[in-house]
């Protein structure tokens, strides 16, 4: 794994233990991602959660984001990202929760409203029915204390129903597939406006 773009462009990024069950982006996928926010990062706060390594919210931060909550319930996947955020030097725009990435006291760490909300759960909490309804109930609860043309992102596998990734607080998704997996962009909802892409 590297940064693709920005201040720390094609530094690498460990790789959390080979015994943790991960599914790293691969530099296409979030190439891709990365291109369909341009411009949604610079001066802004995001939130990476179920990080990981911390690959999204260490490329938002090379991308000009002022800020990044990460939260990780893994011990060991939460010591790789500590160790990407020290190789990078980015403690002072950085903050590791390890713990729950759908607890709902998440909102009062939030240093101002986030732009930029990143969610990597499991695919079986996708896949599942009840879980799935879990995840989109959290999303809602974020976008609420979101900038209103702030986004979400929320990786799923592929595929998956569109009527099963709808909420009716947020507008979206806006589905993008890449394979075997799928990207889908959300926004908060402030009436009925519809979807805007982002740039």
């Amino acid at each position: 794994m590297r940064i693709i773009s920005g201040e720390f462009r094609s530094r690498r990024l460990a790789s959390p233990p080979e015994n943790v069950p991960t599914r790293p982006i691969t530099d296409r996928v979030k190439e891709a991602l990365f291109n369909l926010l341009r411009g949604h990062f610079e001066d802004q706060f995001v939130v990476d959660l179920f990080a990981g390594s911390g690959s999204l919210g260490l490329e938002a931060i090379s991308r000009g984001a002022v800020h990044c909550l990460f939260v990780e319930q893994s011990r060991p996947c939460a010591a790789t990202l500590r160790e990407n955020i020290e190789s990078l030097g980015v403690r002072d725009r950085s903050e590791v929760v390890i713990g729950d990435a759908l607890s709902a006291a998440l909102p009062a760490r939030f240093r101002r409203p986030p732009h930029v909300v990143f969610l990597d759960p499991p695919y079986a909490m996708m896949e599942e029915a009840a879980q799935r309804r879990r995840v989109l109930d959290h999303m809602a609860r974020l976008a609420a204390h979101m900038e209103a043309e702030g986004f979400l992102m929320l990786r799923t596998p592929w595929p998956l129903n569109d009527a099963d990734l709808g909420h009716e607080s947020l507008i979206g998704p806006e589905t993008h597939d890449y394979n075997r997996m799928a990207m889908h962009l959300y926004q908060p909802r402030p009436g009925e406006a519809s979807l805007r892409p982002p740039g």
